[in-house]
């Protein structure tokens, strides 16, 4: 019952902040890049960043909500996401050299979320096949 009531209470908080990120990006899009530069355009353009501290926020008060088997098993998840992450930067790091497109440090933070959620998958996966 805890658990549930914890899982509700941040998927709320979690869904409400990137809900705001996500209409602040679109409206830093729309408004800002057609303004002229100067420290106006730079806030505007940093907008986003509102939501994502609110996601930040609402990720450290799910961590000091759950309890000690779940706070181990996401903090390992995210670690070994974010090894998967520095092998895949460092990859493609080379690949570059090679004449591979420069990407975007965005992208970078894609792979650790899509990591950390493949990880995390996986992860129970495995240990429900092992229970059973």
């Amino acid at each position: 019952m805890h658990e549930q009531r914890v899982a509700k209470a941040y998927l709320k908080e979690l869904g409400a902040s990137l809900l705001l990120y996500t209409v602040l990006l679109v409206a830093a899009i729309r408004l800002g890049r057609p303004m002229d530069e100067g420290l106006p355009r730079t806030l505007v353009l940093l907008s986003p960043m509102l939501g994502f501290g609110l996601a930040l926020w609402a990720i450290a008060r799910h961590f000091a909500r759950v309890d000690e088997y779940i706070r181990r098993f996401l903090l390992e998840s995210v670690a070994l996401a974010a090894a998967i992450t520095a092998g895949l930067s460092f990859t493609y790091g080379f690949l570059e050299t090679a004449g591979f497109p420069r990407l975007s440090m965005f992208s970078v933070w894609c792979v650790l979320c899509g990591a950390t959620v493949l990880v995390c998958a996986l992860r129970r996966l495995l240990n429900r096949a092992v229970d059973q």
